[in-house]
């Protein structure tokens, strides 16, 4: 499906997105040096791993409130909140208040928190069951952008016009918040829109747990939380243990050497090679591997990422030449890649109407609680060697792929 034949509202939340997003990653990969440098290593390594605690708040109330009042005003309170921590953040810079200063940073996630599942939920309500896939897709590939361009733009501006870059944040969440004021419709079902006229404060957060209890219980939905976790601990080890191993068990080598030519990289600069080809694969191919395959259920696309990113993984620890090792990371990458669009294509697909925002807001446990978990693997290399290290990232990924087999037995689309 072509963007033009997109409706309204997607298209321009394409374009904020994406906007934003690339602003965004010229800021958040800095944060920790920032802080670090400000209140000390061992305060900030506290602080900063707090955001992830505000972001599940937000994520359960956002995507929950949104079957109740509608997604268009949550991404509103959400995009609101965001400009304000802004605007106040650039003061903060300018006045060295660094409390203040990370207090915005809590409220920018805060404010992305409760925007994304509504956000989500809406794509869900507005695109048609055969192009949400593909729609998932553009937004990732318009996300990964940002993700690739921001650090290197950043690197520059952060460390020299901070408070600028801060101010040029809130101007665009100020044009953004006002296209979805004047622009985008609301797409929530009725039903639940119809009832919140009459609900009192205690009885529409009596509800909100209600529904979560009663999501959480979801037998096929915990499956697939499950499944997600195990998922999550194994893909998030490019940023992880792999990181640790390129550089601690990989020797400098030569990437070419051709004639008088030669180009020799450290295990640093092959990390950084790794990540950037990471991230060009994502932005080149989310769309196109979507596209190939279409056909594909979404239950033997988590079992093909299963297999692409645990057995990409586990090969690396077989080897330390440079070309293998770039090869094992397209390998990985791809599996990272056909699952990404169709994680919040198997919500849509799932969810109630009327309930889409709650289980999107809960299916986001499955990233916080990976997260979470997916560092153990630096914890046990203290006393395990890498090969045994990769074959409990591979068992979690072949897991993860049993989970949803499991899933898909009890579910049919």
């Amino acid at each position: 499906m072509k963007i033009r034949q997109w409706n309204r509202s997607l298209k321009i939340r394409l374009a904020g997105e994406g906007i934003f997003n690339l602003f965004y990653w010229m800021y958040f990969p800095f944060m920790a040096i920032y802080f670090s440098d400000v209140l000390g290593n061992a305060v900030t390594g506290a602080l900063m791993s707090i955001p992830p605690l505000v972001s599940i708040i937000g994520n359960i109330i956002g995507g929950n409130i949104s079957d109740y009042i509608g997604r268009r005003i949550i991404m509103i309170i959400g995009s609101s909140i965001q400009t304000l921590m802004f605007a106040l953040f650039a003061l903060s810079v300018i006045y060295d208040n660094h409390w203040l200063s990370y207090g915005c940073f809590l409220g920018i996630s805060l404010g992305g928190a409760i925007y994304s599942p509504a956000s989500s939920a809406m794509v869900a309500d507005l695109a048609e069951k055969s192009d949400r896939r593909e729609i998932f897709a553009t937004f990732i590939t318009a996300n990964n952008v940002g993700a690739v361009l921001g650090p290197v733009i950043g690197s520059f501006f952060f460390f020299n016009y901070l408070s600028g870059l801060l101010w040029v944040c809130t101007f665009i969440m100020v044009i953004y918040t006002t296209l979805i004021l004047l622009y985008i419709k609301e797409s929530v079902p009725t039903l639940k829109r119809e009832e919140i006229g009459i609900k009192t404060i205690p009885k529409l957060i009596s509800n909100q747990l209600y529904d979560y209890w009663f999501v959480l219980k979801d037998k096929i939905f915990f499956q697939y939380i499950i499944g997600g976790v195990l998922a999550v601990i194994a893909i998030m080890q490019l940023d992880l243990y792999f990181a640790y191993y390129i550089t601690s068990y990989v020797p400098a080598q030569d990437l070419f050497n051709f004639n008088n030519w030669r180009l020799s990289l450290n295990g640093k600069e092959i990390l950084g090679l790794i990540l950037g080809i990471n991230g060009l694969l994502f932005v080149f191919f989310v769309l196109p591997v979507t596209r190939w395959l279409k056909g594909w259920t979404d239950r033997n696309v988590f079992i093909l990422s299963a297999i692409l990113a645990g057995g990409g993984m586990f090969l690396v620890g077989f080897t330390t030449n440079i070309w293998i090792l770039l090869l094992l990371t397209i390998i990985f990458t791809f599996g990272e890649i056909v699952r990404a669009p169709v994680i919040k294509n198997f919500i849509a697909d799932y969810a109630p109407d009327n309930s889409r925002g709650t289980y999107m807001g809960a299916a986001d446990l499955q990233f916080t609680i990976g997260r979470f978990l997916a560092p153990l693997t630096l914890f046990l290399s203290e006393w395990m060697n890498p090969l045994s290290i990769f074959s409990i990232i591979l068992l979690a990924a072949f897991f993860s792929g049993f989970m949803y087999i499991r899933l898909y037995k009890h579910y049919t689309p």
